[in-house]
């Protein structure tokens, strides 16, 4: 039952906003205010529209620990699309901050454990409406906000290539089923690196879209001028595949604007004879980060493209080295605006909103903040410090300069068709723990790792990660780069490249 305010309750808020009413005036207002409410009550009486949920399926089921031993799976079900379609025969693990009707969503978040979408994002519609079976939830970090893989409530996921180091993040589950074997295609979700660094670090093929070119459509969002989601798989031509099913507008999500597909398997046979690869060298070479064998595989990855018929040059992009810079100031408060004090979904844009987990959100977030990962706590309070101090200056200002940081890359690609750099300047690190780090160090292994690809989320442009050799055992991801809506040319050269044999997945159970 709807509340109108009391006089008090006024009172507080109009502190809050610096105004200075008289008790006359409070009343006045709260007079005004319960009457307004009847709009309230009228909409409350009204259905509002759904999004379809056109496939049967079971709730499924959290599987054991013993059936479960990298912790990748949050969930598992079975749920059949068409009987034909492209996708058919697929199975498809989808991300946890993804909404699929009837089966359970946490995001890897205590604060949601518990909460079951009524509808299905667009993409699982895509997916099932092309007969891909979808066949669980993988596990995510702590709301996603985590580049490496120990913040999910639902505890670590190590690297199947050495239990001891971090997967990434924070599509951690999706990257680790693919590499074990488990489903043939995955979702990931990216605000900052989150499909490429576990791609990276397992050894898998993961693709970051241009910004919008994937409809986010019943998505837990983080910064809306950052959202993407994609697909992740062992093969390049099933990056390919899944891409042609996700591709393309919904009419729901303000993401999308100009959008421009394609029929990405048709070019993963063109080869890159002709293309031009720029290595850039700011992404190579980064103080207290690069470990010089990263550098050495991609620079030599990248140069094995001139065997296939490529022309490859270096390139100099010196704004890239600014990208983390202008990425953290649109993503603390952009974060604590959408997330915190938008309860996830925030106002001012036309599309589907999801009541349902926007109540969920809050109601977890409002009774359990302590619950909350550090990642999540520190984003909150440096968002709200700058908003309070600084009245959202530097936002503006860093959204600003991502115009001028496209240009940067776009003025590149101009001379290039694909830039080439590695998706992380190391090797997969240590699984930490709080015991053996500081406070500072630990949240720094979670969300300082990221500079090579974050610039790619505040810009938009697509990159696609490739895993390109292995040192210490551990995999090695080279990232391809290209003009927005050219996602065929970084295939087309991840193609070439995985035919080389130069990287193949094996991990045994």
């Amino acid at each position: 039952m709807l509340r109108g305010p009391t006089t008090d309750g006024l009172r507080r808020i109009a502190t809050g906003y610096g105004l200075h009413l008289s008790d006359d005036d409070l009343e006045a207002f709260r007079r005004l205010i319960t009457g307004s409410l009847e709009s309230y009550r009228r909409v409350d009486q009204l259905v509002e529209p759904a999004l379809p949920v056109n496939y049967p399926r079971q709730p499924g089921y959290r599987p054991r620990p013993e059936d479960n031993p990298y912790n990748a799976w949050y969930w598992k079900c079975s749920i059949r699309g068409a009987p034909e379609g492209p996708l058919h025969g697929k199975r498809v693990a989808i991300k946890d901050n993804v909404c699929v009707a009837g089966i359970p969503m946490m995001n890897g978040a205590s604060i949601l454990e518990g909460y079951v979408p009524e509808m299905d994002a667009t993409i699982v519609t895509r997916i099932l409406d092309d007969g891909g079976e979808i066949v669980g939830k993988s596990t995510c970090e702590h709301l996603c906000f985590s580049g490496s893989s120990f913040t999910s409530d639902t505890g670590f996921v190590p690297n199947p290539h050495d239990p001891t180091r971090s997967v990434g993040g924070s599509s951690t589950g999706s990257a680790v089923l693919l590499a074990l074997g488990e489903c043939d295609m995955a979702i990931g979700g990216d605000q900052g690196g989150s499909i490429g660094h576990p791609s990276a670090w397992t050894g898998v093929y993961g693709l970051k879209p241009t910004y919008g070119l994937v409809p986010y459509t019943g998505i837990f969002p983080i910064e809306q001028t950052l959202d993407h989601i994609g697909p992740m798989a062992a093969t390049v031509g099933d990056v390919a595949l899944l891409l042609e099913s996700l591709a393309g507008p919904d009419g729901l999500d303000p993401r999308q604007q100009g959008v421009q597909v394609d029929r990405y398997t048709a070019a993963l046979g063109a080869g890159v004879r002709g293309l031009r690869i720029g290595i850039l060298e700011e992404g190579f070479n980064w103080p207290n980060r690069s470990e010089p064998d990263v550098d050495e595989a991609v620079r030599r990855a990248a140069h094995a493209f001139a065997d296939l018929g490529a022309s490859v040059s270096t390139v100099s992009v010196p704004m890239h080295r600014d990208g983390f810079h202008i990425w953290n100031c649109i993503l603390f408060e952009g974060v604590t605006a959408l997330v915190v004090n938008g309860n996830g979904m925030g106002t001012n844009w036309k599309g589907h909103y999801s009541v349902s987990l926007l109540e969920a959100f809050a109601r977890g977030r409002l009774s359990q903040a302590d619950n909350l990962a550090d990642t999540v706590k520190l984003v909150m309070l440096m968002g709200e410090h700058m908003r309070q101090q600084y009245h959202g200056r530097y936002y503006a200002k860093a959204q600003n300069l991502s115009r001028a940081l496209t240009q940067a890359y776009d003025e590149a690609l101009r001379e290039v068709d694909i830039l080439v750099l590695p998706t992380l300047p190391m090797k997969a690190i240590p699984l930490p723990t709080k015991s053996n780090l500081t406070p500072e160090e630990f949240l720094a292994s979670a969300l300082g790792i990221n500079h090579n690809t974050c610039p790619f989320n505040v810009t938009g442009h697509p990159a696609f990660t490739v895993p390109c050799a292995k040192s210490e055992g551990l995999p090695i991801g080279m990232m391809l780069v290209t003009r927005k809506w050219a996602e065929s040319t970084v295939l087309r050269a991840g193609r070439a490249f995985e035919e080389t044999g130069a990287y193949t997945v094996r991990i045994q159970r």
